[in-house]
């Protein structure tokens, strides 16, 4: 098909010239130019040739001279481009002084002057030497003033002055005209320095701009919110908030879980215990499933057959036999709650198990096992290995059920997750 076009195309171009040619040849038309005695006939089409060729013959002639110019030139550009790649991968490796070094030589290019100082910026930063980082964003922010305000405010926070970053992206925030790195640092700066109001200001233009992501917008939010249900002064304050709050926001484990607890520390007993199980309704959440259990107050016979239900279905959730060894422990059914929580322990061991099962040993009079049970938990807040109590007499093997299978609707086994 492209042969067939170009065939055409060079048939209409000879069609045009043989119509020029003849168009021109039987009226070439006449140029006289005189000056000083010198006198040029010609043609208009040999007039016009001449001129292209003395146009052509002169430009050549220009090139010609700026050439060792153009040289010099052309290797300044490239020598600065190769700098900024080079100092760009010395900061991603963490070669910070290499970056800052070859990023500076980079901003020598004007072309380059921004990026390379927003990038020597960053390294400075790094390096634990925001003095300088700041310096250098002062001549940043003559080529790119938005890029440079930002990393300003992230320059301030990292250097502990979160309150000075605010005041500096505070005043575009006003008359929305942040960027979306503006808007996060503008978040993270209002929640280093206690202003959960602004932070949340903040996350609905970013949620609109898209640039974080699904799972970053997420954890942001997550973040803001549960500082902010933690910063409320008392429950009214935490039940209006919670009444503003978006119905999706609502709905986060982290931000209920927060909700619950604060509401429960104020005495909101029943509101936390009713949007803790509409979520556990919603979605299951092992979070959840501990902080229910955790809430003081309510019909704890009745909140353990319920949670004895759920068992059926989640067998091998460690935060549900937490659940329900802590509510064996308030209604002092110490076997039971011996046996839940050993097995919540065999399954993921955490300081919340060791306690409770600490706190049933005591109540049994137990004082040897509880004083291993608080000294496990200790160390699993620190980070260190347990050291497993002895239930069972010397020479003895523990043949007790830690996991239980889990079967689908037609009774095959379903595979670890």
């Amino acid at each position: 098909m492209r042969l067939w076009r170009w065939i055409l195309l060079l048939v209409i171009v000879a069609a045009l010239a043989a119509f020029g040619w003849h168009w021109v040849a039987a009226d070439p038309g006449y140029v006289l130019v005189r000056i000083r005695g010198w006198q040029v006939e010609t043609s208009l089409l040999a007039a016009v040739v001449i001129v292209l060729v003395a146009w052509a013959v002169l430009v050549g002639l220009w090139r010609l001279v700026r050439w060792p110019f153009g040289a010099l030139s052309r290797r300044h550009r490239r020598l600065s481009h190769q700098r900024l790649g080079e100092g760009l991968v010395a900061l991603t490796e963490g070669r910070h002084g290499d970056a800052e070094r070859d990023l500076n030589r980079a901003s020598r290019l004007p072309a380059l002057r921004g990026p390379s100082l927003l990038a020597s910026a960053e390294a400075s930063s790094r390096r634990g030497e925001h003095a300088r980082a700041l310096e250098t964003l002062d001549q940043a922010a003559q080529v790119a003033p938005q890029a440079a305000r930002v990393l300003r405010a992230r320059v301030l926070r990292r250097d502990g002055k979160p309150a000075e970053a605010v005041a500096l992206l505070a005043p575009d925030a006003d008359a929305n005209k942040l960027t979306p790195g503006g808007w996060r640092e503008l978040a993270l700066a209002a929640l280093a320095c206690g202003d959960t109001r602004r932070a949340r200001e903040a996350l609905e233009p970013l949620q609109k701009s898209g640039a974080l992501g699904t799972r970053g917008q997420s954890a942001l939010e997550a973040q803001v919110l549960v500082a902010s249900i933690d910063a409320a002064p008392d429950g009214a304050a935490v039940n209006t908030l919670w009444s503003q709050l978006p119905k999706a926001q609502r709905r986060v484990p982290l931000v209920i879980d927060a909700y619950a607890r604060r509401a429960a520390g104020f005495g909101l007993v029943l509101p936390a215990m009713d949007e803790v199980e509409s979520a556990l309704r919603r979605e299951w959440s092992p979070t959840l499933v501990e902080t229910w259990g955790a809430l003081p107050g309510g019909d704890l016979e009745s909140r353990l057959r319920r949670a004895e239900g759920w068992l059926d279905a989640h067998p091998n959730d460690a935060s549900l036999l937490l659940a329900l060894g802590r509510m064996c422990v308030r209604l002092k059914l110490w076997g039971k709650a011996r046996q839940y929580l050993e097995r919540s322990i065999a399954l993921a061991p955490s300081a919340g198990a060791w306690e409770a099962l600490g706190d049933a040993c005591a109540d049994q009079g137990d004082a040897t096992q509880a004083q291993r049970c608080y000294r496990n938990a200790l160390a699993a807040v620190r980070g260190e290995i347990a050291q497993r109590p002895s239930a069972a007499p010397a020479g003895t093997v523990d043949t007790s059920a830690i996991a239980v299978e889990e079967r689908d609707a037609h009774g095959m086994p379903r595979l670890g997750k």
